[in-house]
């Protein structure tokens, strides 16, 4: 449990950098396609020397399709989310009620079972989002409760997934088929401006890559060892370094209230931890 815990949290510290710099983008909508573009060419190419050298790993291929498929919703909505709200009010809302939905899917669907101590962590979490949704409209809200939506089915499907799999190959065979997928949606959408943003953000673009890479692979190798919800809801403790992020370096209002909020989600993320 230990190793599942030290994981997770360096998958949060990641996750909301990456974030971050698809918050700061000029497209956001580009900026994840690019993401998950240059993210599936690498591990492409990764696979097929991996297969080379030691043979085809054991993959769970149509766990890792449906995950890809997945994360065209997700890119759209989050792209949504952040066009339409703060940062710092944007993502704890996202994560929370994706961490919630995350727990409730391995409760429903992998037979993961939560304690009394969990379910107060679940009402703290719940309360949290609650405070921090009052102080937006719907039209920000609604937005980053449907990317919550989406984040705990694939969470579910790739706990799944990685549960009947090489979990590094598992992680960058989702990563390929999110990249066709999304680059699928994104050649109807926004064929015309794909190429320049690619050549105006690469940097950007290959570290926000590598390290969603890196931190969704350690939360693939975290649900082998411990209960998908645990390690859900550990990896949100990203959101109060989002709500600090929000304030000091993109200059968000509101700091004291989407700080306090942030840091009751993570207690609650914490009690329901302890509770796993």
């Amino acid at each position: 449990m230990l190793v599942a815990t030290v994981l997770a949290l360096c998958a949060a510290v990641l996750h909301a950098s990456w974030n971050l710099l698809v918050k700061q983008s000029e497209d956001r909508h580009l900026a994840l396609w690019g993401q998950f573009t240059i993210a599936g060419v690498a591990c492409g190419l990764g696979l097929i020397v991996w297969t080379a050298l030691d043979g085809a790993p054991d993959i769970a291929w149509p766990w890792a399709l449906i995950s890809g498929a997945m994360h065209v919703p997700y890119i759209v909505l989050l792209s949504r989310a952040y066009n339409r709200g703060d940062f710092s009010m944007s993502y704890p809302i996202v994560r929370g009620a994706g961490a919630l939905a995350g727990a409730l899917g391995g409760i429903l669907i992998l037979n993961d079972s939560p304690s009394a101590v969990s379910m107060v962590g679940v009402v703290l979490i719940i309360s949290g989002v609650l405070i921090l949704a009052r102080a937006g409209s719907w039209h920000v809200i609604s937005a980053a409760l449907a990317v919550s939506a989406t984040i705990g089915i694939y969470t579910v499907v790739d706990a799944h997934g990685a549960r009947e799999s090489q979990p590094i190959g598992y992680s960058m065979a989702l990563l390929v088929s999110a990249a066709f997928f999304t680059t699928t949606w994104t050649l109807f959408t926004k064929r015309g401006l794909m190429i320049s943003a690619l050549k105006r953000n690469a940097r950007t673009m290959s570290g926000a890559a590598l390290a969603s890479t890196i931190a969704y692979t350690l939360v693939l190798i975290a649900v082998r060892r411990a209960p998908v919800g645990y390690v859900a809801a550990l990896r949100e403790s990203s959101v109060v370094l989002a709500a600090f992020a929000g304030w000091k370096m993109l200059d968000e209002g509101d700091h004291r209230r989407r700080i306090a909020s942030a840091i009751i989600v993570f207690v609650g993320l914490v009690v329901l931890v302890a509770g796993g």
